[in-house]
Parts: C-alpha cells; structure tokens; sequence
C-alpha cells in the first residue's frame, strides 16, 4: 500500500488563498485583515492627502481600499459623493461600511466597487486624486506598472495619486532579499515585492507620470510615492 499525500497549495499572497475573506469576517477580523495599525495607518493616509492638496470638494478614489480605513476618515472630510472605494473583496469593504462609516449615508454603496483588475468599472473619470495605500508590495512589478498606465488613462483629470511601495537596497541588493528599517523582508520575486528606484521612475515615465519619494516613515517600512501628470510640475 502506499500513502496518498495531498499537498496544500502554495499561494503568493494570502489575500489569494481561497476562503480567505470568508473566514476573515467571519472571525470579526475586518481591521486586522489589511494589517492592523488601524487608527495610526488611517490617519497617516488622510494626512498624506491633506498635504498633497486635497480639498473638500476634490474626488477621490481610495485603491484596494479594503474595510474603508481611509475611507471612514475620508467621506467625512469631503463633499457627499466624492468618496470612491475599489478593492477585490466588495465584502470586505461592506463590512467596513457597516461598522465604520458613521452614519452609514455619507457614503453611498454604489461607491464601493469590486474591481481587482485595475478597471475601475462605475468610478467616474473625473477623479482628481487618488490613493493606492499597501497595495503594490502584494504584486509583481509588471502588474504594477500597467496598473500606473491604467489609473493615468482611466482618469485624465487626476491632479495626484499616492501609492507606497518597498525600495529596494540599490546595487548590493540586487536578487536577494532586503530587510526594510520596520523589520519586514521584502523580495525581489515573491511578496511582499521591492522595486528598484531607477526601475519605479521608469514605470512612472511610461505611465506619463512623474514621481516623488517622500521622506516619511510609514508601518512595515513602506515608502510613499506622490505621482502627478508630466504635466503638473511638483
């Protein structure tokens, strides 16, 4: 006789492991889902808007937005109706909308978009600014570069789009591993993803955006990149 080993499929992500937003929610997990460092992390994405110059009456369109951690603080800060949420789980983000959005009117429904394809499906083309908060380091360098062609494309009126990702070491960390200043290690070909600097200007460069790292330490060690039109100067 011999024995039958199944073996347990490996996944690059655990966003992508099947059942994982079911038993998520279902464990009352929708903060800890996106990370944890909720209050710290939703207040340092509004600032990050604030001082890239968001303004009440501006659109915006929070990326992977996940339970709406940015979003709870968001919609109370601009015009009704301005606030828009995509992500790849519209469950997760009805979630957040059902325990964080506060009254729940201030954010209407139709505003949260299941989209994990970058496509932006009902987001209307006039958004003028734009966050992508922890999202890119769950995805291979491809997938982020045509996902900046998409967001430039999609939306022709954007005045700014903030996104953060790992950086990697330069030269001497070239295919290997790199340990961020937060303690997260970061990997050239499996997640989380760090890019090289010279190769995420390059991205912007084919996206007609240009970019800015901005000096500021985020949790896991992330950095922020403020991305505006060619067009715009900084």
């Amino acid at each position: 006789m011999f024995a039958v080993f199944r073996l347990k499929p490996v996944f690059s992500s655990p966003y992508l492991a099947p059942g994982f937003y079911d038993a998520a929610l279902a464990a009352g997990r929708h903060r800890a889902i996106i990370g944890g460092r909720w209050e710290e992390t939703g207040r340092i994405q509004m600032e990050a808007l604030l001082q890239a110059g968001l303004l009440p009456e501006h659109r915006l369109v929070d990326i992977g937005a996940g339970a709406l951690r940015l979003g709870c603080k968001a919609v109370r800060y601009l015009e009704h109706g301005h606030y828009w949420a995509t992500d790849a789980s519209l469950a997760l983000m009805m979630r957040g909308w059902a325990e964080e959005i506060h009254p729940p009117d201030r954010l209407p429904i139709s505003h949260l978009v299941e989209d994990a394809a970058f496509a932006f499906p009902n987001v209307p083309s006039d958004i003028s600014h734009a966050m992508c908060f922890a999202v890119f380091p769950h995805l291979p360098q491809s997938v982020v570069s045509d996902a900046l062609i998409r967001i430039a494309q999609r939306f022709p009126r954007l005045q700014c789009l903030l996104f953060t990702v790992f950086l990697d070491a330069g030269p001497a960390a070239i295919g290997g591993p790199v340990r961020q200043a937060d303690g997260v290690v970061t990997h050239p070909d499996r997640p989380p993803y760090h890019l090289g600097l010279d190769a995420l200007h390059q991205m912007a460069e084919t996206a007609g955006l240009s970019i800015c790292v901005q000096d500021r330490m985020l949790p896991r060690g992330q950095k922020l990149i403020e991305a505006r039109p060619k067009s715009a100067a900084f």
